[in-house]
């Protein structure tokens, strides 16, 4: 008999683990969804009391799946040991004895905060530098921008990066005159440029930090793991301020781990990938992992815009492994630092997510990963669902605040036959549902913080046990909140309404009055009305959902509050939602707090015309030789339009920066004969208006 391969012995356990997961979800949903149609008056006898239990019985199966996600999770983190875990293929030692295993460290951005995201960079390569195996690896900065300003800042923040470290022979910077396909066109454009030059490709986020210890465990995995396509780690949260993203960075540090490596143990070798902080193989990715262009127009057609889930698909069909190294650390990531911010954030993965009912059925796609589709697909569809389990339960609370009961529907019945009601059987199903919800992550916290003596990073047990009760309030508090806005996300693109595509705000930004008032009083207003009706027609029903009507009438104040840094301040120095990285942080992390530094290397401040990127291409003599350098070795120029471009040139000269639109200064960068001619007239009118309009000495 020939010995079980590794592959065999995954894809067995996977299998077996997969089906125990089945017959659970099942056998409680159907338990649950019996006593719910018990607790109803009519016995779930009528449509709607059908219809309720059917819509409770969906959202019951979501929850537990989570439940039992937790419960793998749970017993992998508990043995501390897993045969299975890709990690397990590191080895000892930091060294990549290979000479051929380049690797291209790669962290596409558009229009993002250009400090963060070059600091980031710089915290990474210094700690990359640090392991001594600094020369297996190259960096690109491949930018989509369409903001002249931040493209110029761009090119100053990579100037200013590779002479702080050293690294004008290892750190790139390409800037694309079209974000086709957004982010997966910029990784695609990559690989068709560089791809061959490279063995792996680690992807960064522009809020993405890793240590250099755990980018080499990713290349040496990869080099011991050669059925392996794409790694994916955990990146945890940090760096928050604002109240919000306080909570939520430490809930998934206290309760994240359980619930990655639940996934792990369920999907093993059949993973997906969240698009950063993973590893990829670069032949088989650019030999199957193209995208296609969904038939039909957006919002379910054209691009598609969660192409993360698709890539790990696609490469799993091909005969490749995914992973994810839940138990790797060193990876880390920043999280929107407002309710807002995170919504719209929502709203253009709900639109990527439902795309992928296109393609459910394409032809071999591995069961695994049609079921993670679902799985996205539900994580925002479940809220439709919730909305509707609303309905129906308040449709049938006011229909039994009007309906007389019948005592005697059947004819020659000798008794009455009363409407029941089980107050302790709904209680008992309340009960169970918290249990689903709570109990993995309270094991989480016995098991696995203190248990281990960890409470002191989180404060101490005091501080913790106070946090995780303010966690579990707030989390009750704003998730009627997402629930409403998960709705629309999902219904308007059902409707043929496609969303925006703006860049995402990864700073504390504070939300405003007025912008929360335009975004939340929808939802406001129906939840007051609907509040309304039931106190007038069903007083008990009424504060049954309360804790969910609450919150929607006072989203606003909420909303606003909940993305303050000042509370979110307050609570750090009392010592609540402390995470591990606040209380000991690494050097990355230290190395990003101190900052990019001063542009160039410039100590004293600039005019204020050049606090404008654009401005500085222009009038700098340094920054126009750069970009002009950047541009006349990444790209071709066109010299089919100079006579529009001399009119922007001359408008520019006589009305200044200010007068130019952004597709005109874009135009302008673009062209570097033009943009040289430009910098050379204004120093020779060095004088007056055109001085003061430039900022010249």
């Amino acid at each position: 008999m020939h010995p079980e391969t590794p592959r065999i012995r995954w894809q067995r356990t996977a299998r077996l683990r997969r089906f125990l997961l089945g017959l659970l979800i099942l056998s409680t949903t159907l338990i649950a969804s019996s006593y719910m149609a018990d607790v109803l008056p009519g016995l779930g006898s009528t449509r709607l009391e059908l219809a309720i239990v059917i819509v409770f019985g969906a959202l019951f199966a979501w929850v537990s799946i989570g439940f039992w996600e937790g419960v793998g999770g749970l017993f992998t983190l508990w043995r501390r040991r897993d045969p299975l875990a890709i990690s397990a293929a590191a080895g000892a030692g930091l060294s990549l004895a290979r000479t051929d295993c380049r690797t291209a460290i790669v962290m596409p951005i558009c229009n993002e905060g250009v400090d963060r995201a070059f600091a980031g960079l710089r915290a990474t390569y210094r700690s990359l530098e640090g392991t001594g195996q600094i020369e297996h690896f190259d960096f690109f900065v491949l930018s989509d921008t369409g903001d002249p300003d931040i493209w110029v800042e761009e090119e100053i923040a990579w100037a200013d990066l590779c002479r702080s470290v050293g690294g004008f022979n290892r750190i790139f910077y390409r800037h694309r005159t079209s974000n086709y396909k957004r982010k997966s066109g910029n990784i695609a454009d990559f690989c068709k440029r560089w791809g061959r030059d490279y063995r792996y490709m680690v992807v960064l986020d522009a809020d993405s930090v890793m240590c250099g210890e755990t980018i080499v465990r990713l290349v040496q995995i990869m080099e011991r793991s050669p059925n392996a396509g794409i790694i994916q780690t955990s990146p945890l949260p940090v760096n928050r301020e604002s109240l919000i993203a306080r909570v939520q960075q430490f809930a998934s540090h206290v309760y994240g781990p359980i619930f990655t490596a639940g996934l792990h143990f369920l999907q093993l070798g059949d993973s997906h990938s969240w698009g950063h902080n993973m590893i990829i193989r670069i032949e088989p990715f650019m030999e199957h992992c193209g995208l296609p262009t969904l038939p039909g127009k957006p919002p379910l057609g054209g691009q598609i815009l969660s192409h993360d889930f698709v890539e790990a698909a696609l490469m799993r069909k091909a005969g490749w492994e995914v992973w994810l190294a839940h138990d790797l650390t060193g990876s880390y990531e920043e999280i929107p630092s407002s309710l807002l911010n995170e919504l719209k954030r929502d709203r253009r993965w709900s639109q990527g997510n439902l795309q992928h009912f296109r393609l459910l059925f394409t032809a071999g796609l591995f069961p695994a990963h049609r079921a993670l589709f679902l799985h996205g697909i539900m994580s925002y569809g479940s809220a439709l669902l919730w909305f509707l389990f609303l309905c129906l339960s308040s449709a049938e609370a006011i229909a039994e605040a009007f309906q007389k009961p019948d005592y005697f529907p059947v004819e020659r019945t000798l008794f009455p036959e009363w409407p029941l009601w089980h107050p302790r059987w709904a209680l008992t199903l309340l009960a169970t549902t918290a249990v689903l919800l709570f109990l993995p992550k309270i094991l989480s916290v016995l098991t696995l913080i203190l248990r281990q003596r960890r409470a002191s990073q989180f404060g101490g047990v005091l501080r913790l046990l106070l946090s995780l009760l303010l966690e579990a309030l707030f989390s009750a508090v704003f998730a009627p909140m997402r629930m409403a806005y998960h709705c629309k996300c999902v219904l308007l693109p059902l409707l043929g309404r496609e969303v925006g595509w703006a860049g995402q705000q990864r700073g504390d930004r504070e939300t405003r009055w007025t912008e929360a008032m335009r975004f939340h009083s929808g939802a406001m207003v129906v939840a007051l009305l609907w509040a309304a009706v039931l106190f007038v027609y069903n007083r008990s029903f009424f504060w049954w959902t309360s804790p969910i009507s609450i919150p929607l009438i006072f989203a606003v104040p909420l909303s606003v509050w909940c993305s303050r840094v000042a509370p979110g301040r307050v609570l750090r120095r009392a010592g609540l939602f402390l995470i591990p990285e606040e209380s000991k942080p690494p050097e990355e992390l230290r190395d990003l707090a101190r900052g990019p530094g001063s542009p160039e290397g410039l100590d004293f401040q600039l005019p204020s015309p050049w606090q404008q990127g654009f401005v500085r291409a222009v009038a700098d003599p340094r920054v126009n030789a750069l970009h002009r350098f950047l541009v006349q070795s990444t790209r071709k120029v066109s010299g089919s339009t100079p006579r529009l471009n001399q009119a922007i040139l001359k408008k520019a000269l006589s009305l200044g920066a200010g007068s130019l639109s952004a597709r005109e200064k874009r135009r302008l960068l673009r062209d570097p004969k033009s943009l040289l001619e430009l910098h050379q007239e204004i120093w020779e009118r060095a004088e007056g208006k055109t001085a003061r309009m430039w900022g010249l000495p």
